[in-house]
């Protein structure tokens, strides 16, 4: 349904000069999937609409479609694991309207072509958005570099080895991309030489003992690495003043090396997921591998430093990096385990989960959800579309795309395997409760 009016929800309107609150209750009206009115609800709906059919969100509130510019949807090649169909229809059920795809695929999609090919796999089978980033190798960046930058979404470049093992460590390659790169890179950081000594470390002590458990994970993917490797991105981004895009930040030493300018004014930017913010180390002891990721999910500590860098701009996007395994895969012992967590049909769901269910009451609890959630749409919606240049969609505003969400708070929903939409069939979130439900995603294609 491309024509219609969703009405009486409240939406989360963009910010404004006017210090209105951004939460307002009103009638969406909705002409060829093109938000074309935005009326506060109970006025009269102009004549030229007033035919639409009415959609209803009474007692919901209405957001912008989720932009998620990190996921892995595992297609081409792994149809076990993902496809496009499979992924995308588990990211709308989410509310997830928009996502990019990474290039560690099989093909790895570090070629034009491989890239045009998986635009049409997307083109024929994705119920979302789909756009595509290039990854870099230590072969391939001069190619890179003459690819016209408006062709795809971003370079993806990996600092550390992860699945797909498609690590750039040349030194005289990522000078060479960095100062000549015209588009955005995305970098996964974490430093190679202080992962494998201390997995080689682990290894000897632990492989094969009741030491091996995913609890190491932290340890050997530990916060020197990720510091060590962020640290040298930056660097190499304020040399060549280079648009950089830091993926997943999960230390809070991380943090001292971005700044909290609005968005406009940053030529770096940053993003951490959802996974990083809702688990820490103690939950290896019941999930273990569940929740092995790369880079690792580390200390309560750094958690509560990641919120409080969402709040405080230091953190500007959140992403999934949704990335699904077997069960099968994921049950092998820790050293053999991948990592990769599949979350896109909950990140939402995640990251509201706060806002709507936390003790607060009355207009304390008011006052928090007017704070709180136009921060998480901006974050989750807004930021990534302005980074990565998706200017039709990620907020509700007149002339944009209609990619709306309508979430009814303090409901009970419950995540069973039965519910999942994923491939793999799984997910560390089995037997949560969270006290929101997506009753529709709206999209306009």
């Amino acid at each position: 349904m491309q024509s219609y009016i969703l009405a009486h929800g409240t939406a989360v309107l963009p910010a404004n000069d006017s210090n209105e609150s951004r939460l307002q209750h009103v009638d969406i009206v909705v002409a060829d999937g093109v938000i074309s009115d935005i009326i506060p609800s109970g006025q009269p709906i102009p004549q030229p609409y007033s035919h639409l059919p009415i959609n209803e969100a009474k007692d919901c509130y209405v957001l912008p479609g989720v932009v998620d510019t990190h996921v892995h949807f595992r297609d081409p090649g792994f149809p076990e694991k993902g496809t496009i169909a499979t992924e995308s229809r588990a990211a709308l059920k989410g509310g997830v309207t928009t996502v990019i795809d990474m290039p560690n695929t099989k093909p790895q999609t570090t070629t034009l072509q491989a890239l045009e090919e998986k635009e049409q796999n997307a083109k024929e089978n994705s119920a979302v958005k789909m756009f595509f980033m290039l990854g870099a190798t230590n072969d391939n960046i001069e190619e890179l570099l003459q690819i016209d930058p408006s062709r795809y979404a971003a370079i993806k470049l990996f600092m550390g080895s992860s699945t797909g093992n498609m690590l750039v460590d040349d030194q005289e390659r990522l000078e060479l991309l960095f100062k000549e790169s015209k588009q955005l890179i995305v970098a996964h950081c974490e430093e190679e030489r202080v992962v494998q000594a201390n997995l080689a470390n682990f290894k000897a002590e632990c492989e094969g003992t009741d030491k091996e458990c995913a609890a190491l994970h932290p340890q050997i993917r530990n916060r020197e690495a990720c510091f060590l490797s962020t640290y040298r991105a930056v660097g190499l981004a304020r040399k060549y003043n280079t648009r950089l895009h830091v993926a997943h930040i999960s230390t809070a030493t991380e943090l001292d090396l971005f700044s909290n300018l609005p968005l406009a004014q940053k030529r770096i930017t940053t993003e951490v997921t959802p996974n990083h913010l809702w688990f820490d180390d103690r939950d290896y002891a019941t999930l273990g591998n569940k929740i092995k990721c790369n880079p690792a999910i580390k200390s309560n500590d750094d958690r509560l430093a990641l919120w409080a860098a969402l709040y405080d701009g230091i953190i500007d996007t959140i992403g999934t990096d949704h990335a699904p395994h077997t069960l099968a895969e994921k049950q092998r012992p820790y050293f053999g385990a991948p990592g990769g967590i599949p979350s896109i049909q909950h990140s939402l769901q995640m990251m509201l989960e706060g806002i709507f269910h936390n003790g607060l009451e009355g207009s304390e609890r008011e006052e928090f959800i007017q704070t709180w959630l136009p921060l998480v749409c901006d974050k989750i919606c807004g930021n990534p579309a302005q980074i990565f240049g998706l200017n039709d969609r990620g907020s509700i505003a007149v002339g944009k795309a209609a990619d709306l969400v309508v979430v009814r708070p303090d409901v009970e929903d419950t995540v069973t395997r039965e519910s999942l939409l994923y491939r793999c069939g799984w997910s560390p979130l089995e037997g949560t409760t969270f006290h929101t439900r997506i009753e529709e995603t709206l999209i306009a294609k």
